[in-house]
């Protein structure tokens, strides 16, 4: 005599495996999530390119990755590409239009896990210079910036053409400490440093608005770059500050 089980008892394991297999894709999508919003809450973020003023490291349009843990707890170094919020008066406040309640929300959720950078245009992007106590100057008489007395050969610049100085005027600062001097490579199109020497705070960028560094381009695939922060550019001038240099 046949024992076969009635159809509803034979479909019920299967019922029950599609159940398990869609919590289990819940579980693992909500750690996901979870393990992608506390990187970007504590370790990295994105934020992509507004602006010319990096070009040619940086293209409008780029996505970065930002390390959060500088300057907190690892050190700004010379050199680096540094995303910080406005110090006061660096940029306009354009009006942000209106997209949508869906835009916005999809926005969001990507924000959340570091897929999308809303908050781009509130920061600015540019290159470390001058450390706490440095003296910059420019120009020697080969037209580079020096920083404590040190010339600097920058290969990461744009200076337009019939230009011989690295810098659009003259100046000599001394950077106070908790503070940066930063400049942008594109370095007679920037809203940077020198540009905001006459301002209050005097160009200078305190280091608690410092988001972090920026360690790659990460978008687009082709733009695909580990930053460098020229060490060798900046060789000698630690030693030249602290009294030690030739």
């Amino acid at each position: 005599m046949s024992h076969a089980q009635p159809r509803s008892a034979r479909q019920r394991p299967r019922r029950g495996g599609v159940l398990g297999f869609l919590r289990d894709l819940v579980i693992i999508l909500l750690i996901a999530i979870l393990v992608s919003w506390a990187l970007k809450t504590f370790l990295i973020r994105s934020f992509y390119i507004p602006s010319a003023s990096m070009q040619q490291t940086l293209q409008i349009g780029d996505q970065l990755i930002v390390n959060q843990l500088v300057p907190q707890v690892m050190p700004v170094d010379y050199g680096d590409v540094v995303v910080f919020q406005d110090p006061g008066g660096w940029l306009l406040q354009q009006p942000k239009p209106d997209r949508g309640w869906f835009a916005d929300g999809v926005e969001w959720v990507l924000s959340m896990v570091g897929l999308a950078a809303p908050d781009s245009e509130d920061h600015l992007v540019k290159r470390v210079i001058g450390l706490p106590g440095d003296t910059v100057m420019c120009c020697s008489a080969s037209g580079q910036l020096e920083v404590n007395g040190v010339p600097l050969a920058e290969p990461y610049t744009v200076i337009p053409d019939g230009q011989l100085a690295a810098a659009r005027s003259e100046f000599e600062v001394t950077v106070p400490e908790g503070s940066l001097w930063v400049m942008g490579d594109n370095r007679f199109n920037s809203q940077d440093s020198l540009a905001h020497l006459h301002e209050p705070g005097g160009g200078f960028v305190p280091l608690d608005r410092v988001v972090g560094k920026a360690l790659v381009i990460s978008m687009p695939i082709n733009r695909w770059t580990v930053l460098d922060n020229h060490p060798a550019t900046f060789a000698g001038v630690a030693e030249a500050r602290d009294g030690h240099g030739g």
